[in-house]
C-alpha cells in the first residue's frame, strides 16, 4: 500500500520584477521644475460684443492631464472653442488620451501662450486674474510660444489645428522609462508524495530596485503611435522626424514640413491669432475668425468684354494668400496724445528695387529731424535693403519693428488709405506685438543707431555663396559680427529662413536693445527737438534693457 505523507510548508519568495513601463517624453520628465497642465476658460478683451473664446491650455503633460481636460469639456458643454497649447511636453500616454477627448469633441487647436489682463510679466496667466469660476479675460500670442515633445501628439487631435511662423513645433524621441520594483511573496505549499504543490500566493510588500529607460521604440509603442498618428490624419513621417532628435534635443519642425506631415493644417497670418476659430465658408468679412474665404468679385456689368488673359496655377493660388504692396512710407504722429506728441516713419510692405528712392524721399522732409523708422516687412531686394541701411546710417536714425494702426481701417487692412493725411502728419497708433521684420528687412533693421526691438519676430535668412562677401563687408560696417550670425542659419537658404525670438536677437548684435514691455517702438526715444512736456524718455537717458531682465 503506498505510504501518502503530505505536510505545509511556508516560503517567502522574493522577485525583482519591471514593471509600470511607462512611456514618456524625456523633456517633460526631466522639466519636473515646471508646473503640471491646468486650463483656463479665456475671453478676449480685444473686442467689446460677442468675443471669441477658448481654453487655454499650459504646462507639462503628466498621468493626470486627461482628467483635467474632461473636467473642462464637461464645463463648456457642447461649445466649439479652440484649445490653445503652450507645453513643453510630458506623458505620451496621457497625450493620446487628450488628443482622442479633443478629436471625440471636434474642437480645434493652436500652438500659442495667453496673457491674463492685468497679469504681470513673469507670471502670464497669474492666479489674481482668473475668477472663482475658472475663467479669465486676455489675449492669445504665437511669438516665441511653443508646443515640444508629447504636445504635439494632443495637438494632433484638433480636427483644425493651426500655428504660425513666429511659433515652435518641436518633437524628439520617446523614452521609456522602467521602474524595477522587487516584490515579496508569501507562498504556502503543500507536499505530496515528496513533491511540492502550491496551493496560496499573497503579496506582502513591494520595494523599488532601480530605474532603467530605453529610447528604442518596441513593437508595442510603435504600433501605439502609428495607430495614434492615422486615426489623426498625421503621416507616419512624423516618427522619422522624432528619431532624429535624442531625448535631450528637439527637432523644431519648419512650417512647411508640419504643414506636409499633417501636425497642422493651416499657417495663421501677421493679423491672425491662436485661439481664433476657422472661418465658416459664409463667413462674413467682419468675422473674427482665421482662414477668411476668398470672396468673388460681384459682376458689375453684362456689357461684351475682350477674353481674359489665361493665368497660371501660381497667379491664382496667390489671390488667395495675404496680399503685400511695396514699402511706402508714412509721417505718423500718436493718435492717442492730446499735446506734444511722438512722432516716427511708419515703414510697411516689401522692400523693391525703387525702395530706397521712396525712403531717400522721405528723409528728405525730415531735414534735421532725428524720427525713429519703425519696420514691418517680409523682405524683398536684398541690394535695396543695403542701400536703405546706409541711408539710415547716414543719417543716425532709430529702428525698431512695429505695426502701425490708422484709425477707422479694418484689421485686414491697418494702413487703410481712407485714413492717410493727404499732407502732413496721420495720425494713428504703433504696436509691437505680432509685428514681423523678415528675410532682408533684417538687413534695413541692424542699421539703426540704437536699433531695438519688443516683442516682434525677427527672421533671418542665409546668404548664398555668392552672395557671402557682401552680407560680410555690410555687417562689417554695422558692428555685427558675421561669423556668429551663420551659427544660427538654417542649413539651406529658405524665402523667410529662421525666427529667432528678441533675446537671439540680442546676442548676436541685430539689435541693441530690447524694448521695455509697458512701452511700444516709434515711441521709445525722443527727437532733439522734443519739448519737456513730451512723456518719453531723454534719448540721452534712454534706458536699454539687457537680455536677462527681457520676458517677451
Amino acid at each position: 500500500m503506498k505510504c501518502l505523507f503530505s505536510r505545509l510548508l511556508l516560503v517567502f519568495l522574493l522577485l525583482t520584477l519591471p514593471i509600470g513601463a511607462a512611456t514618456s517624453q524625456a523633456a517633460g520628465e526631466k522639466e519636473a521644475a515646471h508646473p503640471p497642465m491646468n486650463f483656463i476658460l479665456v475671453r478676449s478683451l480685444l473686442c467689446q460684443e460677442s468675443c471669441p473664446e477658448w481654453i487655454s491650455a499650459e504646462g507639462r503633460i503628466t498621468s493626470d492631464t486627461p482628467a483635467r481636460l474632461r473636467k473642462m469639456l464637461k464645463k463648456i458643454g457642447g461649445r466649439k472653442l479652440p484649445v490653445v497649447f503652450r507645453s513643453e511636453g510630458g506623458d505620451v500616454d496621457a497625450a493620446y488620451a487628450m488628443g482622442r477627448m479633443i478629436r471625440k469633441a471636434r474642437l480645434e487647436t493652436a500652438v500659442g501662450g495667453t496673457r491674463l489682463k492685468d497679469c504681470p510679466v513673469g507670471d502670464t496667466r497669474c492666479q489674481a486674474a482668473i475668477a472663482k469660476d475658472g475663467s479669465a479675460v486676455g489675449y492669445t500670442y504665437s511669438s516665441g510660444a511653443y508646443c515640444f515633445s508629447a504636445c504635439p501628439l494632443a495637438l494632433a487631435g484638433g480636427v483644425s489645428r493651426v500655428s504660425s511662423q513666429w511659433a515652435f513645433i518641436g518633437v524628439h524621441q520617446i523614452t521609456t522609462v522602467y521602474n524595477k520594483v522587487r516584490v515579496s511573496y508569501r507562498i504556502e505549499y503543500k507536499i505530496v508524495n515528496g513533491k511540492k504543490k502550491e496551493i496560496s500566493r499573497k503579496e506582502v510588500g513591494r520595494k523599488v530596485a532601480g530605474q532603467s529607460s530605453s529610447t528604442k521604440l518596441g513593437k508595442k509603442a510603435t504600433a501605439a503611435l502609428t495607430t495614434y498618428l492615422k486615426e489623426m490624419g498625421v503621416s507616419e513621417d512624423v516618427i522619422g522626424l522624432m528619431m532624429s532628435a535624442t531625448p535631450d534635443n528637439i527637432n523644431i519642425v519648419p512650417a512647411t514640413e508640419a504643414l506636409r506631415t499633417g501636425l497642422i493644417t493651416d499657417m495663421l497670418s501677421y493679423n491672425e491669432w491662436p485661439g481664433m476659430p476657422l472661418c465658416a465658408p459664409d463667413a462674413v468679412a467682419e468675422a473674427v475668425c482665421h482662414s477668411h474665404p476668398v470672396v468673388e468679385a460681384p459682376v458689375v456689368a453684362k456689357a461684351p468684354v475682350s477674353p481674359a488673359p489665361v493665368q497660371d496655377a501660381a497667379a491664382e493660388t496667390s489671390e488667395k494668400l495675404p496680399k503685400t504692396q511695396p514699402m511706402d512710407f508714412l509721417l505718423m504722429s500718436n493718435g492717442n496724445c492730446r499735446e506734444e506728441c511722438t512722432q516716427w516713419i511708419s515703414a510697411d510692405g516689401d522692400i523693391t528695387p525703387d525702395t530706397p528712392a521712396r525712403l531717400e524721399a522721405m528723409l528728405a522732409t525730415l531735414g534735421e529731424r532725428k524720427l525713429p523708422i519703425v519696420l514691418q516687412s517680409n523682405g524683398g531686394d536684398m541690394d535695396a535693403a543695403f542701400a536703405m541701411g546706409r541711408m539710415i546710417r547716414a543719417a543716425g536714425l532709430e529702428t525698431s519693428i512695429g505695426r502701425t494702426q490708422l484709425p477707422n481701417c479694418p484689421k485686414l487692412d491697418p494702413r487703410c488709405k481712407a485714413s492717410i493725411a493727404k499732407s502732413g502728419l496721420t495720425e494713428g497708433e504703433v504696436f509691437a506685438g505680432r509685428a514681423y521684420c523678415l528675410s532682408s528687412c533684417t538687413l534695413v533693421l541692424m542699421s539703426g543707431t540704437p536699433r531695438i526691438v519688443g516683442y516682434s519676430s525677427i527672421g533671418l535668412v542665409r546668404p548664398t555663396t555668392a552672395e557671402y562677401m557682401r552680407f560680410s563687408a555690410y555687417f562689417d560696417e554695422m558692428g555685427v559680427n558675421a561669423e556668429t550670425y551663420e551659427t544660427v542659419m538654417p542649413a539651406t537658404s529658405t524665402e523667410r529662413g529662421r525666427i529667432i525670438v528678441p533675446s537671439q536677437a540680442l546676442e548676436l548684435g541685430i539689435v541693441n536693445g530690447i524694448i521695455p514691455y509697458d512701452e511700444e517702438p516709434g515711441l521709445h526715444v525722443c527727437g532733439p527737438e522734443a519739448k519737456e512736456s513730451l512723456r518719453c524718455p531723454r534719448e540721452a537717458e534712454a534706458e536699454i534693457v539687457p537680455v536677462a531682465a527681457s520676458a517677451n
